[in-house]
């Protein structure tokens, strides 16, 4: 398999894992808060990678220790705060809007990186990405404009701009992380993530609307663990190693169209026919993204 068709099944899978972790986020509101469901999810995800990763830690540690402040950056960026960002956002607005914004995340890629870097988008590039965000719209909308219009403007919407704000900044960021092997480099991002999520869960703990978490609250912990914080995110950062973090951050918009999906498998909720549109939408702007970025 080459390493371009390696970056399109890594981004795919981890596009599957995020639609799951906004699907079972906002199905756990109420039963477990935003900074527990944090800080539990990358204290389980450390405990596991650390035990699969100590032969690499022990021949990497010289390196992470002299880039200790660039791990914990991209921790504090990409694994604590955005998924903080998220999972508060859900507890103010509905999933549509957070799924719109969600689909922002590109765009702010790509302008960042004409602004540091210069990096310049061809017309392919751009017209496939408005292309997928078409796709994103009919899928948050139901097939309907009206729905899209009806939108309000919340507390929750300005979180998750600015989640989105934040792992935009994650992505671009990427290119400098440090010369290690990937398990290495995920455990100490994982270990960054957790301790940069303590102070936020000690401020929870301390709040009077405190959740202590049900066994709904404890089973999307374990989820997320497994699931976005460890699979999806490790192939997102090798899909970026791959083909870059311009192509690699259009698979952000296939999140919705599979949160959709797997309402209609696990929610038996029904497939209309503006669910496929928006399926063809975001594959055909990927394509043409692909074809149209030299």
């Amino acid at each position: 398999m080459s390493p371009t068709s390696k970056a399109y099944l890594f981004l795919v899978i981890t596009g599957l894992g995020w639609a799951a972790n906004a699907v079972v986020g906002k199905f756990a509101v109420g039963h477990v808060g935003p900074m527990t469901l944090t800080v539990a999810r990358w204290a389980i995800a450390l405990a596991i990678i650390l035990a699969l990763s100590i032969p690499q830690l022990r021949a990497d540690w010289p390196a992470i220790k002299k880039n200790w402040l660039v791990v914990f950056v991209f921790a504090g960026l990409g694994f604590t705060g955005f998924n903080a960002l998220l999972y508060s956002a859900l507890t103010y607005t509905s999933a549509i809007n957070v799924v719109i914004e969600q689909a922002g995340i590109p765009g702010i890629i790509f302008l960042g990186n004409y602004l540091l870097f210069r990096t310049r988008l061809g017309v392919g590039q751009i017209a496939g990405y408005a292309i997928t965000l078409l796709g994103v719209a009919v899928t948050a909308s139901n097939g309907s404009i009206k729905a899209i219009l009806d939108l309000g403007f919340n507390f929750g919407d300005l979180l998750m701009l600015l989640a989105c704000l934040i792992y935009a900044t994650y992505t671009i960021s990427l290119r400098y992380k440090p010369d290690i092997h990937w398990k290495s480099m995920f455990a100490a991002s994982a270990c960054g993530a957790l301790v940069a999520a303590v102070p936020l869960f000690v401020w929870e703990f301390t709040s009077a609307d405190f959740i202590v978490p049900d066994a709904i609250g404890w089973g999307a912990i374990l989820f997320t663990a497994l699931v976005p914080s460890l699979v999806s995110q490790v192939l997102y950062v090798r899909g970026v190693e791959l083909i870059g973090p311009n192509r690699a951050s259009l698979f952000i918009n296939t999140i919705p169209v599979f949160g959709t999906l797997l309402a209609v498998i696990f929610l038996r909720e029904p497939l209309l026919g503006f669910h496929v549109v928006a399926l063809a939408l975001v594959i055909t702007g990927i394509a043409i993204a692909e074809r149209g970025r030299l």
